[in-house]
């Protein structure tokens, strides 16, 4: 089992109300509760920040391609390297 430390935090006596009706709810002591949402947060920040890496290697693609098909059956070696050293450096992230 992870190694556990002991925390003190503060907030108003309206959330902690709050905190500890859920707990309840969910058959959870407040730790419990508490333990469980911050890796919810967590869980749910790793998500948002990978959607905006995505979103982002998105658009450098788009316009990648955009640019390879204004190119035509011409397109030049060089526009290809590139496009391949962007899906190299994208799959390393």
């Amino acid at each position: 089992m992870a190694q556990v430390k002991r925390v003190m935090i503060t907030m108003p006596d309206s959330l902690l109300e709050e905190v500890d009706g859920l707990a309840r709810q969910e058959n959870q002591n407040r730790s419990e509760f508490i333990r469980e949402v911050m890796r919810r947060y967590i869980a749910e920040r790793r998500r948002m920040e990978l959607r905006e890496r995505l979103k982002e290697g998105y658009r450098t693609m788009a316009q990648l391609n955009r640019e390879l098909a204004e190119e035509g059956s011409s397109a030049s070696e060089q526009a290809f390297a590139l496009y391949e050293e962007v899906l190299a450096r994208s799959d390393g992230a």
